[in-house]
This record gives structure tokens, sequence and C-alpha cells, in this order.
């Protein structure tokens, strides 16, 4: 059996007195003492999360821009500028998911994050689909991977004064992160070294991401707290991530499991002269399922796994927990496509069958519910 990774900041969760826990081969916090309070402590304020288990892939060569075009459902092009950033899907030959990722543009180049316990996988396929593209360069940079190249780290800061604590560390870049729009970037010189910050997290809540050399990476860490950000660990990310709708690969989808299926169809450009991985598969299919949010209107807690019972079909559980800002369980469920919202369905707990609500599955947004 093969030993657990640790990030960076191991030695930091420890002294924090992190609750610690396997998550994708990773020891990683799970949380500091209270998963609730981290949890509407980032929806109210702000909390920092080392999420360096994630996987960065920066690409090299001339022939980049074409080999994303062939890898990626979503339309490269859409980057139009340095430093945008782009949510896709990477299909399989039969439109499967094979992960979701963010590219970011980089001038000339490009940068690809990717799922933790995905990366082996990923880097597989994407050296695969490389062999047509002659000089295209794959460069990993997490410390563990293969040839990895000048490693970094992610710390996301997240919550709706995120920009308020950050100016507070890097007072000279105040405006420059104020005016950065979300699912944008930029790299900047610092006391840190160079650090490239985007407008993007998990969360549902303002927030950024900050891509740094491991090297000044307990520095960093140790800057935010002594401003003021609060740590927070998993548990509380994975809560606020289903409040705000966001899959989680391997729960929500996975290599059986198409984009149309699962909520994703937004992130898949089909346009008639397209020609990516998977595209074929995509344009012969039709939609199965549906991804469709959940509220339980008994007593008790939705989890991954519970079968729902509906008019049209059964359907299963993918995500499930109770939502420390509703004050309810919610879930994601597979249902049948045609499983109208606010009919009422009946999940198994145990040997009960309990009463949930078909809605959306976006429950909270900005610190807002959606119900």
């Amino acid at each position: 059996m093969s030993a657990t990774l640790r990030t960076v900041f191991y030695h930091q969760h420890f002294f924090l007195k992190a609750k610690i826990a396997n998550f994708g081969g990773w020891d990683m916090p799970i949380h500091y003492g209270s998963q609730i309070a981290e949890h509407l402590h980032t929806r109210s304020s702000c909390s920092v999360f080392d999420v360096s288990h994630m996987a960065i892939v920066d690409l090299a060569g001339s022939r980049q821009k074409a080999f994303l075009q062939q890898t990626l459902a979503n339309n490269i092009d859409k980057l139009s500028r340095d430093g945008q950033a782009l949510y896709s899907c990477m299909l399989n030959h039969e439109g499967g998911i094979i992960d979701d990722l963010i590219v970011y543009r980089m001038g000339d180049n490009y940068r690809l994050v990717i799922n933790a316990a995905n990366a082996l996988t990923d880097l597989e396929w994407l050296h695969e689909l490389a062999n047509s593209f002659n000089d295209l360069q794959i460069i990993p940079r997490r410390a563990d991977l293969s040839n990895a190249h000048n490693p970094l780290v992610i710390l996301a800061v997240q919550g709706p004064h995120s920009s308020i604590q950050l100016a507070k560390l890097f007072p000279e870049l105040n405006n420059a992160l104020n005016q950065l729009k979300p699912f944008h970037s930029m790299v900047c010189a610092c006391a840190f070294g160079e650090i490239m910050f985007s407008r993007t997290g998990y969360t549902g809540e303002d927030g950024f991401e900050l891509f740094l050399n491991q090297g000044q990476a307990a520095a960093l860490w140790d800057g935010l707290l002594q401003a003021g950000v609060l740590p927070a660990g998993l548990g509380a990310r994975d809560t606020l991530r289903i409040e705000a709708g966001y899959n989680l690969y391997g729960q929500d989808m996975s290599l059986t499991t198409k984009p149309i299926d699962c909520g994703l169809s937004w992130t898949v450009d089909l346009q008639v002269n397209r020609s990516f991985v998977g595209a074929q598969a995509l344009r012969c299919s039709n939609q199965q399922r549906a991804l469709l949010g959940l509220v339980l209107l008994d007593k008790g807690v939705l989890r991954a796994h519970q079968e729902v019972i509906t008019n049209q079909g059964n359907g299963t559980i993918t995500s499930g927990t109770f939502s420390p800002s509703l004050q309810k369980s919610i879930a994601f469920a597979s249902l049948p496509k045609d499983t109208p919202l606010k009919s009422i369905v009946y999940v198994k707990v145990r040997d009960q069958l309990l009463q949930a609500q078909v809605v959306k599955n976006t429950f909270v947004r900005l610190g807002k519910s959606l119900l």
C-alpha cells in the first residue's frame, strides 16, 4: 500500500491541530475544530484553504492551442485575452468525462489545473493525445509528479472579505485585485515571490486562488493568518461547493457520465466545425439523466448513494449534506431527465422513505439563498 502524500502546508495544519484524513491519496485537513463554523465564516468573511493537492500542468510549444482545441470540450478560442480562464471537461472518445478542469491563457502559453486524484490518469491521457503534436511539452508543476518542474502550490482565499484581507498583505495590489474580473488572472512579483492571482474558487463566494513557488508557501500562509484570515478544511469546502451547485468528480460525474447528464452541457461547444475528442459521441447521443437538487422535507440527512423514487423512475443521490447556511439537508441527485422541478420525491434512508422536493441544484450564491 503506497504512503499518502502531504502538501508543503502539512506542518501548519498539524500545528493548528487540524483533523487530518486521507483525501484522494493525500493527508489533508478536514477541519480545524468546527466544520460548520469554518463554512459560515467563509460565507460571511474570509477563509484560506490549502488546495495544493490539485495538479498544475503547464504547456509549451508552438501548437498548444490546436492541442487544447482537440483535447477540451469547451472552446479555447474563448480565451481571447491574456489572463482569462475557462472551465471545461476533458472527454474520452465515448463522450464520458475523464476530468473537469480550468485552463488559463498566460501570454502565448496555457496552464491547466486538474483534480488531485486524477492527475496521473490525466497526464497519461494528455501525453497520449500529444503524440501527434511534435514540439508540445507537458510540464507538471506538482512536486510528486514525474518530471515535475519548479513545483507550485495553491492557496484559495475565499469569502466576501477576500479582497480586503489580501489588500492587507499586498497593499500595492489593492486596485488591481479589486478590478480583476471573475475567471481572470494576473501574475505579480511581490514579497512572496511571483504569484498568480486568479479570481476563481469552489465556494460560491467571491475569492481568489493564489499560485506560487513552494519555497514561499509557508511565509504566505503565516502572513494570511496574521492578517486575520482563518483556515478552513476540506469539510467546509465540500459543503460550500454543494450549496453553490458545483460538481465533484468521482461523485457527481465520472467516465460513464456525459456532460449533458450532469448539468455541464454549458461547458461543451458543439459548433459544426469543432472536432474534439468525444464530440462525435455527444452529437449522436440524447440526454438520459438530469442532475437536480433535492431539499429534504422530513428530518434526516441526505447522503450519497441513497435511492430516490420519483414518478418518472428511480434515481440516486450523488452528493448530500446538511447545509449550514440553509439549516436544511440538501443534495444533488441523478434523476430521469423529465423529473419536474418542485415535484415531491421519496428518498430511501435506512428503512424509511423521506420526502424531498426537487429544485435546481444551486442553493446558495454570494451568501444568499436561491431556494
